[in-house]
């Protein structure tokens, strides 16, 4: 029997898989993703929105406007429910994006057809086998398939990180929640309650449906909650029911936190839950997900095209370990503030007093928003490692974005002093040189004003790799490093 093969095979068909999916895709690499689900259609609320950073990568691709349209403008950042504006930040998107994780799904995946990204829908991975050169997966029914490298982007409980063995090392659940659609007979108290036992809410949504989040007494048990038991915590907590009927669904998620200890065993890869899983406070779980594909992507087509070595893939958990281990700590902060004692209370208002001022807002914002985030590239200009702002340039095909340049997903070099005097000849197949100028002036957020640079080097995931001028110094190490040595003359 033949095997069908592919140079990536994603396991997983969510935000992250798919996200994985249209940057393999947009360079060219042979990418499948197997989906258990026979539709894209989601059960259950799961992520209510999008933070600036994510809305940042979409706009880099070309393909915010199809997420703006959908969704509403809205107060996102926060902590521990405490809001962080972040309006006053030097973005071009100084907002969250309200945007339900269903909507956010078809979108991508309408994108991912035009890609022609092909999806194995209805198929669950049993297991796989890796060798030198590839890896054998094994599907419940039909024949298995064979990629290059293969990526688990299957959720918390992953079979894929689970078969690599893994360890997802962390801290077991303190607190459970049961959020729910459902109908009443009663009037609720609608909004949000916090009190000794945890958080808990209604909110009115469409066709009489009501949205329920109640936390329980005690952890729940795993499996699939049931209305009885929805009902038990609401009378604990309320002392009635409000005569709930009819769910459309019913889940639990508990404040389980862990993080895989390998983002990568040779030729398999985690990206999003299956690497890091953490209660959903502060919404950022399907963010760093998209972002963990967008580091990523990049990466692993240049490594199937072999213009790079393997090794470029190491750089990968190097990044993007550190940025979901700092949720990991802010979500766990974040619970222990949202439990309801008095003396909870009295550290909650000094906190939320300290987030009323400038600098501590700005800290905690930028790193709820994700545009805060610094890759350790070394010493040197504050731009290093950071997210390159979007700046309005001049060139000599008249005026173009910095995230505009970024829609093929390739790196650019970006000279801003005197045109021509960059000789990169041995990556021109790869990297893309612009002269341009631009006048106003150079911001990051929670940092501030920077000094101007001559000249940057931009990786395709908008992260500014080398910033220099015409002596070129260390140039040619950044491109090696990032973009593969240079071609034979």
């Amino acid at each position: 029997m033949t095997m069908t093969q592919h140079a990536v095979v994603i396991v997983g068909g969510g935000p992250t898989g798919m996200m994985l999916a249209a940057e393999l895709a947009l360079a060219k690499v042979d990418v499948a993703i197997v989906e258990r689900r026979e539709t894209q259609d989601l059960d259950g609320s799961r992520s209510r929105g999008l933070h600036a950073r994510t809305i940042e990568v979409l706009d880099q691709r070309g393909v915010v406007d199809r997420f703006l349209s959908q969704g509403q403008v809205a107060q996102v950042a926060g902590f521990a429910w405490i809001p962080l504006s972040i309006s006053d930040f030097p973005t071009r998107h100084p907002y969250g994006l309200g945007l339900g994780q269903k909507e956010f799904e078809r979108i991508l995946a309408g994108w991912l057809n035009e890609l022609g990204v092909r999806i194995y829908r209805g198929r669950e991975v049993t297991g796989f086998a890796q060798d030198d050169s590839g890896v054998d997966i094994t599907l419940s029914d039909g024949p298995s398939l064979r990629a290059g490298y293969l990526a688990g982007c299957d959720g918390g409980r992953s079979v894929i990180r689970k078969a690599a063995g893994i360890e997802f090392a962390g801290w077991d659940p303190t607190v459970s929640c049961l959020i729910a659609e459902v109908q009443m007979t009663q009037e609720p108290n609608w909004g949000m309650r916090r009190d000794a036992i945890g958080v808990h809410a209604f909110a009115r949504l469409a066709e009489g449906q009501v949205g329920v989040m109640v936390t329980e007494r005690q952890i729940g048990p795993r499996g699939e909650p049931t209305l009885r038991e929805l009902s038990d915590a609401l009378v604990a907590v309320y002392g009635t029911d409000y005569g709930i009927h009819s769910p459309n669904w019913i889940s639990r998620f508990t404040d389980l936190t862990r993080q895989a200890a390998a983002y990568r065993d040779r030729r398999v890869l985690l990206a999003g839950d299956s690497a890091h899983v953490h209660f959903p406070v502060g919404g950022q779980g399907l963010n760093i997900g998209v972002q963990d594909a967008v580091n990523l992507g990049w990466k692993l087509a240049q490594v199937v095209k072999r213009t790079s070595p393997d090794s470029l893939l190491d750089s990968y958990q190097l990044e993007r370990h550190p940025v979901a281990a700092r949720v990991l700590r802010n979500t766990m902060a974040s619970i222990a503030l949202l439990r309801s004692d008095d003396r909870v209370e009295a550290l909650r208002e000094t906190l939320a007093e300290l987030l009323r001022m400038d600098e501590p807002r700005k800290r905690i914002a930028g790193m709820m928003s994700g545009l805060d985030i610094r890759y350790d590239l070394g010493e040197g200009h504050p731009l290093l490692g950071r997210r390159m702002p979007d700046l309005d340039l001049v060139t000599a095909n008249g005026p173009r974005r910095v995230f505009t340049l970024l829609h093929e997903a390739r790196p650019i070099l970006l000279n801003l002093g005197e045109p021509g005097g960059f000789e990169i000849a041995p990556w021109a197949d790869r990297v893309s040189i612009v002269d341009a100028r631009y006048g106003g002036p150079w911001e990051l957020p929670v940092l501030g004003a920077v000094t101007a640079p001559a000249a940057v080097l931009i990786r395709p995931d908008g992260h500014v790799a080398w910033v220099g001028d015409r002596t070129q110094i260390g140039l040619t190490d950044s491109l090696t490093q990032w973009f593969g040595p240079p071609a034979a003359a």
